[in-house]
């Protein structure tokens, strides 16, 4: 079994300073469970006390049924070698998160990205314009409920002379009398 030793001490420290619930995943993973009010001090000590210098991801899980989304924050300590994931739920319906950019520049990139694919909010976000979209008046992309075959329908024609198109499978098929394999098949359009 390895030792994890690092990982528990992590653990323990960020509990005994903040309170909050966490486990280890595995070698160089520690995941973290708070409100959303906690993710800011979380976040301030490890990077302040316990060196994680590097915020290497934030990312958006969209829990349709049960009405949240999840956000995930990835850090990543260069001397301990290890990562800590910060995860919190926010309500989907009123999607407002506390902006982290005074404490990574480089969150200004994610949240701007999550406010235009998502709809979540960060309250004192730098870049109130377009990030991605432009000229977008629709749900945000992202969310799961979003009906893609429904926009590109609705959005862009259809070339003439597309109206008998054939996958392309099928065609190389004819070509080249390769065999498709099984795994590729259940992407075929009919």
């Amino acid at each position: 079994m390895e030792n994890l030793e690092k990982e528990n001490n992590i653990l323990q420290d960020i509990k005994n300073a903040l309170g909050i619930e966490g486990r280890v995943i595995r070698d160089r993973r520690v995941e973290v469970f708070a409100d959303k009010d906690m993710v800011s001090a979380i976040l301030l000590f490890v990077k302040n006390q316990k060196g994680f210098i590097h915020l290497a991801h934030i990312t958006c899980i969209d829990w349709l049924e049960e009405g949240e989304f999840e956000l995930v924050y990835t850090v990543w300590s260069p001397d301990q070698k290890i990562h800590i994931f910060v995860k919190t739920r926010i309500d989907r319906n009123n999607p407002i998160m506390e902006n982290i950019d005074s404490i990574w520049d480089q969150a200004n990139t994610y949240e701007r990205e999550m406010r235009e694919m998502y709809g979540i909010e960060f309250p004192g976000l730098i870049g109130e314009h377009e990030f991605i979209l432009e000229d977008w008046d629709e749900m945000p992309p992202m969310r799961r409920d979003f009906d893609t075959h429904a926009y590109a329908h609705k959005t862009f024609y259809q070339r003439p002379g597309r109206e008998d198109a054939k996958d392309v499978r099928e065609y190389i098929t004819k070509r080249s009398g390769e065999v498709i394999p099984d795994y590729a098949k259940k992407y075929s359009r009919e």
